[in-house]
């Protein structure tokens, strides 16, 4: 976990592409430099492609592609962050780790960043014969410069785009909503590998071990697999109390391990493996946490209806997008909590949080932020009717039918736009709520 930990980090920050692009540079500066010393030499007049150069001009050369590139990588990136913060305020602050995680922005700092060493290491090898009596000029490598600062400009002309776009809401909207199918499909698949077969009941334990938590934070990631591989090895079963989102403390417990009759020491060796399994960071990320992933979308939706942005038709969006993930999730059956060997034994027992606990988030959002907005509620309605459709249990039906029902009376609460419910309680009626949706007009 101590690998993924750094795995996680390097994906998410800005210094990791820049730095091995800054590495890869570094070395075919010198590389170009060394052939032109050793290779190249006194037949640069003999290659068509090499156009003699004095020393005063390849230096000139070279100081201005560094310098250009350092300049416009500063300002280019200080007016995105300066964009960003504004269009974070307005939709989540959560957003900029979705800006920071971006590979095209990582690519692009990469590329002008190393470009400027590139530039500076082969600048320091040009000399000319009052330096040290012996001049030379790298022709290779500073053509090589040439055509690097011609990448250069189509990146920036690509980045400027890429920002541009970037930074639109529904760009915003669509990337979240892409994380949130991503969360889903691996902590709710579409079938159940385990429901196939009803695990025998677990032995009676002979005692139990709590695993601590060593620092705080809140849990990225909890590495299921290798969980299960220590309960397989240690003949122990394993109860995740931490599952991803959870917020800890020093001492709060990450998992309890019980001891299976015969084996009470086993506990103590597996003590540390079961610790390293639980990644730990200062923010909540989507990769395991479906309810953040969720979050994140109605966020964007409940900014929208602040008095500032009043801008309702971004909330319809989110809630629109939300169906290509929720309908899906709620159309499958429930994962089961414990995760069983290939003996049929328990290993992990795990919470996840149940399909119809995620859906009330959702409508929660919209009777508390949105009821008053008709576009609003019928985009929320038009989700019901999606939800009430895709399932065939009949539990889910009746959460789905008694948002919807409530929405529907809290609108009518509000007494604004009359005009509005004939159609908001046709799609309640549809949605299953038809019978406190209020009399049909």
């Amino acid at each position: 976990m101590n690998v993924r930990r750094a795995v996680t980090s390097a994906r998410e920050s800005f210094w990791f592409l820049p730095a091995v692009g800054g590495l890869v540079a570094l070395a075919l500066a010198e590389g170009l430099v060394t052939v032109d010393r050793q290779v190249i030499g006194g037949h640069a007049g003999t290659l068509f492609f090499l156009n003699a150069l004095s020393a005063s001009g390849g230096r000139s050369i070279l100081s201005i592609i560094g310098t250009s590139m350092l300049t416009v990588a500063g300002t280019t990136f200080s007016i995105t962050i300066s964009v960003l913060a504004t269009t974070s305020s307005t939709y989540g602050p959560r957003l900029v780790r979705n800006f920071m995680a971006d590979r095209a922005n990582q690519f692009v700092l990469a590329v002008f960043t190393s470009t400027f060493l590139y530039a500076l290491v082969v600048l320091r090898s040009v000399h000319t014969e009052v330096d040290d009596n012996d001049s030379f000029v790298p022709l290779l490598a500073i053509h090589v410069a040439v055509l690097l600062a011609v990448l250069d400009v189509a990146v920036l002309v690509f980045f400027i785009h890429h920002i541009a776009d970037s930074v639109q809401i529904t760009t915003l909207q669509r990337r979240v909503q892409r994380e949130l199918t991503t969360t889903v499909d691996l902590l709710y698949p579409d079938r159940d590998t385990a429901t196939g077969r009803t695990p025998p009941a677990p032995a009676e334990p002979d005692g139990s071990v709590a695993i601590m938590s060593e620092t705080g934070g809140y849990v990225q990631r909890v590495d299921f697999d290798a969980l299960c591989a220590v309960a397989e090895n240690s003949g122990a079963m394993i109860e995740v109390e931490a599952m991803p989102g959870s917020h800890l403390i020093r001492g709060d417990a990450l998992a309890q391990i019980f001891i299976r009759a015969g084996s009470p020491s086993l506990a103590a060796k597996a003590r540390i493996q079961i610790a390293d399994c639980f990644l730990l960071g200062s923010a909540r990320t989507p990769t395991q946490d479906v309810r953040f992933a969720l979050q994140q979308l109605v966020e964007i939706a409940v900014r929208g209806l602040a008095s500032g942005s009043n801008d309702p038709y971004t909330a319809v969006s989110a809630l629109d997008l939300s169906a290509e993930s929720l309908v899906p999730l709620y159309a499958r059956p429930a994962p089961r909590d414990e995760i069983v060997g290939d003996d049929g034994r328990v290993l992990v027992v795990r919470r996840l949080p149940a399909a119809s606990d995620l859906i009330g988030d959702v409508f929660g959002s919209v009777r508390t932020y949105g009821v008053d907005h008709p576009a609003v509620v019928e985009a929320a309605l038009r989700l019901a009717v999606r939800l009430h459709a895709a399932t065939p249990e009949n539990h889910r039906r009746q959460r789905v039918a008694a948002e919807a029902r409530a929405l529907i009376d809290g609108y009518e609460a509000t007494g604004l736009n009359p005009g509005a419910l004939p159609e908001l309680r046709r799609l309640a009626s549809s949605a299953g709520a038809g019978a406190g949706a209020g009399p049909n007009p």
